[in-house]
Parts: structure tokens; C-alpha cells; sequence
């Protein structure tokens, strides 16, 4: 894919978007997107759930050798498929393995512009219903004209409302703010 100064060149800046951008273009020569991108975010999941695994690629003190035996063993753990594993073991090899969760955000970004879509953050002071999420996506998709994907976050600090990151859009709709915006007006 071509690096046109666009999304994609937003998303490919720095290391993390370099190495994504080169595990997307070995997938897509190898028809392999959807295969790499259910086992990064297999990987992800993993990284949520295993402080041993988060431990395993933050640490500077773990060996090329021994982290590269160990994300070996993760790989075939979590049945990764190929290109996957060995994008895996050359991040090992290379030291790169901490900036591993950026890297796997770069590459979902790359592949939703690949694919026409744009990823919404959405934040919200509980979790949303499925029924929630449904409406969310189809408003946001009127309002941009294109396939929306949604990824929702919890953070009971925002009170209620939602907060919605649209690429360099941010429309910030919770309580915190209003409550926030309230009080400024009241002291001015």
C-alpha cells in the first residue's frame, strides 16, 4: 500500500507503524489480513489477561534467546498462525517485543483503512449494550459515510455520556465535561 501522506501515513509513523506496516504488507502478499488480524487480537487478549505475558514483553532483562523461546511457546499456545509467530520472533530477536501493543493497534488501524473502515473509541461511564452499540455504529456510519467499527472502553470517571474519538475527531459528550464547563461558567 502506498504511504500517500493520508491515514496510512499517520498510522505508519514511528517504529510501531513501521513494523506494522511491514507485517500488513507481508499478510496482504500472502492473503493472510484476516488470519494475522484474528491472531493479534488472540495476542491482545492475551496481553489483557496474562500479567506473566505482559511481564514477558516489557522486560529488558529477559535474554533474545530465552524471549524469543518464550514467545515461541506463547505463538503455539494460542495457535497463532504462522507469519503471526514469526513476526513474533523477530520482534523478539530485535528487542522490539514492549512496543508490541502499539504495534498491533497500527496494524488494526491499517486494516480497517484498508478495508474502507474507520474505528470510532468509544468511552462510556458503563458498558454498552450490544442494542447500544448497534445504533452508535449505524449514527456514526451516516455521519461519516463509511463502515464504522466501534471499540468501546469503560471509564466511570465520565459520570455517564459518551466520549467518541473519530479519528482526529473528538466529540466529548459526558457528564464530567458539561459538569466541568458548568462550573467555569459559574465562576466567570
Amino acid at each position: 500500500m502506498e504511504n500517500s501522506g493520508g491515514i496510512q501515513g499517520n498510522i505508519t509513523a514511528g517504529l510501531a507503524g513501521r513494523y506494522a506496516s511491514a507485517l500488513f504488507d507481508l499478510a496482504r502478499e500472502s492473503n493472510a489480513i484476516d488470519a494475522v488480524a484474528k491472531s493479534l487480537g488472540t495476542l491482545s487478549a492475551g496481553l489483557t489477561d496474562s500479567a506473566d505475558l505482559s511481564a514477558l514483553i516489557a522486560s529488558p532483562v529477559v535474554s533474545r534467546g530465552d524471549a524469543a523461546k518464550a514467545i515461541e511457546a506463547v505463538a503455539k499456545a494460542l495457535k497463532l498462525d504462522s507469519l503471526t509467530a514469526k513476526f513474533l520472533g523477530v520482534l523478539a530477536e530485535n528487542r522490539r517485543l514492549a512496543d508490541l501493543p502499539g504495534m498491533i493497534a497500527a496494524f488494526n488501524a491499517i486494516v480497517a483503512d484498508h478495508r474502507g473502515e474507520v474505528t470510532a473509541k468509544v468511552t462510556s461511564a458503563h458498558p454498552l449494550t450490544a442494542e447500544q452499540v448497534k445504533a452508535l455504529t449505524a449514527n456514526l456510519k451516516s455521519r461519516v459515510g463509511r463502515d464504522v467499527t466501534v471499540a468501546t472502553t469503560v471509564d466511570p470517571a465520565i459520570l455517564g455520556g459518551l466520549v467518541v474519538q473519530l479519528g482526529s475527531q473528538l466529540i466529548d459528550g459526558s457528564i464530567r465535561t458539561r459538569l466541568n464547563s458548568f462550573a467555569q461558567a459559574m465562576k466567570g
